[in-house]
């Protein structure tokens, strides 16, 4: 015999209700209506209060609207722990697997929710919450390769992932860029970069092409100083086909004398170029410049203003600032000569250049076919 209490639907209630009232109408009293329905006072006058005066249509419809009260109130509590959620993850976008990971495992230890609704709320998939990541394994595949782009950096502070991917390819590493990317985020290898503010203008004169090695040389100053804060005046020339730095010089003062002297031992050894690119600073508007020139080769000012007219020796100059007088402090002038002279030599026999086809300037230079065949008439590029 079962010992479940036996429970009265809304509408039984109704019924039994109606059948007291004509129990008591017809002259019974309470606690033979009680006896009669199989309930004691209590529960009697528990309905009555509850009940009274209800059809059983009322009380279905009651019992209907107490559900609905129940799911609204289910769904307004989940409503809020989802915005509550959304709060904790409005820090940043969660653009990769790995943030979202944190994320989840953020939601459910701060708010107590389900993996399920973590999961849901930081837009990634249980399985691959789930999914054990090969870097926290103790046999990580890319320990080593993780290990080689530490050192690398540690020797090329201000060097990018593409130009260690290059290195990593030519030293065996059998890896494609993205993945040298990837690593390269992970460990917090990115070089942040300064925005440049753009700029506009227009030459007054028509600007020669580099087609050639020994066309175009271009060149620039820029200054730095030691450290009793004495000035050191860095000179740079730039042969715009190659992108070398077939020159330069690192004085506490370079005047118009001194860089001719210097411009004519490279012509010695290197030929002439077709045109000298500068800008219109004291040293190349001087007479000396203006003499030595006339019977050398071309000059070619860009507008007053616009550095970014003369963008290849500029932008060797921000390389040689970023890279090695930013890292630097010099103690002498021999000091800075040493330190820059070896940088250019790195530049130019190890640095790998991305618009060569990330060959180093020197073997681009080496391997170059280009040439200027010039006659009466016209000058023809070869290849």
């Amino acid at each position: 015999m079962s010992n479940s209490r036996k429970r009265h639907t809304p509408e039984q209630v109704v019924r039994k209700l109606g059948q007291a009232d004509r129990m008591l109408a017809d002259g019974a009293d309470v606690a033979a209506v009680c006896r009669e329905l199989g309930i004691s006072e209590q529960t009697y006058y528990r309905w009555r209060n509850q009940y009274g005066g209800l059809k059983a249509d009322d009380a279905k419809r009651l019992k209907e609207l107490e559900k609905q009260n129940a799911t609204l109130k289910r769904l307004l509590a989940e409503a809020e722990l989802e915005k509550a959620a959304l709060k904790e993850l409005a820090g940043g976008k969660l653009l990769g697997p790995g943030r979202r990971r944190a994320a989840v495992a953020h939601l459910i230890r701060t708010l107590r929710v389900s993996e399920r609704m973590a999961c849901r709320l930081a837009g990634l998939s249980r399985s691959a919450y789930r999914r054990p990541l090969k870097g926290d394994t103790v046999a990580d595949p890319d320990r080593a390769l993780h290990d080689w782009l530490r050192a690398w950096a540690k020797s090329h502070p201000r060097y990018g992932y593409r130009r260690a991917y290059h290195d990593a390819r030519a030293e065996g590493w059998v890896v494609n860029h993205k993945k040298i990317q990837r690593l390269w985020r992970d460990e917090g290898l990115r070089v942040p970069q300064r925005r440049r503010r753009k700029r506009v203008g227009s030459s007054t004169v028509q600007a020669p092409a580099a087609d050639a090695p020994n066309m175009v040389w271009a060149v620039d100053f820029q200054f730095d100083a030691d450290e009793q804060g004495r000035p050191i005046k860095i000179c740079s020339i730039v042969d715009e086909h190659t992108r070398e730095c077939i020159g330069g010089l690192t004085e506490r003062s370079i005047t118009a004398d001194r860089l001719t002297a210097h411009l004519e031992d490279l012509v010695a050894v290197r030929g002439a170029p077709a045109v000298l690119r500068s800008d219109n600073g004291p040293e190349f508007i001087s007479d000396a410049m203006a003499d030595w020139v006339g019977t050398r080769t071309g000059l070619s000012y860009i507008p007053p203003g616009s550095p970014w007219r003369n963008g290849y020796v500029e932008s060797f100059n921000s390389r040689l600032r970023d890279e090695c007088l930013n890292i630097n402090s010099f103690y002498s002038l021999l000091h800075a000569q040493v330190v820059i002279g070896d940088w250019k030599d790195e530049y130019n026999h190890h640095r790998r250049h991305s618009s060569l086809g990330y060959l180093p300037p020197a073997e681009y230079a080496r391997q170059c076919t280009h040439q200027i065949e010039t006659d009466d008439s016209q000058s023809v590029r070869t290849e």
